[in-house]
């Protein structure tokens, strides 16, 4: 997941696009194929053979248009462009016009990201859907269909927003880290966000070649922290699935990351949260080395602060 290219000032979403390119260079050189989200959305439901990598950008930002497009353009690199419709066509945003140019290529699909980009887990559940459905209702009037993929602004949703996108949408991204597999929840689907921060080459190199660590069910299934502050959180795993013993979690309780207090009992790992969360995010990554390589998955809860 990218957002915004050679935007100093936005490190956090930020990624140079000489180090861009060189992460594209990284892929190819490791022989992966891109994935076109026309073949995700096909072929979703099929045993994959060999890993596959999907690039998506949020929020259709003008510097993606300047300095990413072309490069992914002359090189028919597949991506989706998730576009929140508000700001299109405002000071740092992509047009209308713009935004069509880049959808006549096979290789780019668009993307839905809501209307406001505000923070839609403190809305009103009706205000919610006002503003989804406001969204869908600008892309019938400006491309003349609405996406079938949405990305949830900064991550953040509740089993209910689950519920409104299943109805309008076939995928839904979050911002929790993770490799994407034929178990996961279609509309909880993972992604790596790559910024400046955490997108050097020697990390990259590393996320390139994560292998999924697949689970069966997570409890709870509403990831909107409320009273319910820290979460009881448990995985139930596959009772094929080997080495699980070996699994390591880490999260940002209390605001500060740490190694997470887990117990594994008959397929299932229970995490237990020492300290509550204390920003609007918190996150769990577990991973697990097997003689295949590093599996990966992470979680990311949307807490209500009070």
């Amino acid at each position: 997941m990218y957002h915004r290219f050679n935007e100093n000032k936005y490190p956090s979403t930020n990624i140079q696009i000489d180090i861009f390119k060189k992460q594209i260079e990284i892929i190819n050189n490791k022989n992966y194929e891109f994935e076109n989200p026309k073949n995700f959305d096909l072929k979703f439901k099929e045993p994959k053979s060999k890993k596959k990598i999907l690039i998506t950008i949020d929020d259709a930002f003008t510097s993606f248009y300047d300095n990413a497009w072309p490069f992914l353009k002359k090189n028919k690199i597949p991506f989706i462009l998730f576009v929140s419709t508000e700001p299109v066509g405002k000071k740092g945003y992509m047009t209308w016009q713009q935004i069509k140019e880049i959808e006549k290529e096979n290789f780019a699909f668009i993307g839905n990201h809501s209307h406001s980009h505000e923070y839609l887990i403190d809305y009103k559940f009706e205000d919610f859907k006002k503003d989804i459905n406001n969204s869908i209702k600008i892309f019938n009037k400006k491309l003349g269909y609405n996406p079938i993929f949405f990305s949830y602004p900064f991550g953040e949703y509740s089993l209910e927003h689950i519920n409104f996108i299943k109805k309008k949408f076939k995928y839904a991204f979050g911002q929790h880290s993770g490799v994407i597999d034929i178990n996961k929840d279609v509309y909880e689907l993972p992604r790596f966000p790559i910024n400046e921060k955490y997108g050097d080459l020697k990390r990259f190199n590393f996320l390139i070649d994560l292998l999924p660590l697949q689970f069966k069910n997570i409890e709870p299934k509403d990831k909107y922290v409320k009273e319910n502050n820290p979460p009881k959180l448990t995985i139930e795993f596959f009772k094929k699935q080997k080495n699980l013993n070996n699994i390591n979690c880490f999260s940002d309780e209390g605001n500060k990351w740490d190694k997470s207090d887990i117990v594994f009992k008959k397929h299932k790992l229970y995490v237990n949260f020492k300290e509550k969360f204390l920003f609007r995010r918190g996150r769990i990554n577990c991973s697990l080395n097997d003689a295949e390589g590093w599996r990966w998955f992470g979680l990311q809860f949307s807490v209500k602060l009070n």
